[in-house]
């Protein structure tokens, strides 16, 4: 099966793996909330006993790995291309979420660090913007 779009998440690869995963969260459902249910093609699986496992994406979620700085890059072409993204930033953690948003404004992009991005859109766009990375290990 082919599809339309296409769905990637870029991490931070110098970031510790908790930290890394929480940024995924954050970041997937904000992006998730903007493409909404139907572009997703959200399933409900059932097994044999009836149970119900909902809202499982037929497109495949691919996660790569990246530094910083190349994170930004991608986000950048992201703008360029509109390519819906949604980010995740070294300011968006410790304290409460008041003050991270405080942080983040008083903060220059180019001191941002980038824990990283999650991409959906044009299968063939979003590939070449992520060609050169590396899957997460």
């Amino acid at each position: 099966m082919t599809f339309e779009n296409k769905l990637v998440a870029v991490l931070n690869k110098d970031v510790e793996p908790g930290v890394v995963l929480n940024a995924l969260a954050h970041m997937t459902i904000g992006l998730g909330a903007e493409v909404g249910k139907p572009s997703l093609q959200l399933d409900n699986y059932t097994d044999v006993s009836g149970n119900v496992y909902p809202n499982i994406s037929q497109i495949p979620f691919i996660i790569l790995r990246a530094k910083s700085n190349e994170i930004r890059r991608t986000v950048n072409t992201a703008k360029e291309h509109k390519v819906l993204h949604g980010i995740f930033l070294d300011t968006m953690t410790g304290g409460t979420y008041q003050e991270q948003l405080v942080r983040t404004a008083a903060s220059p992009e180019e001191a941002l660090t980038y824990y990283g991005c999650v991409l959906f859109g044009d299968w063939a766009t979003v590939s070449e913007m992520t060609r050169k990375f590396s899957l997460w290990k």
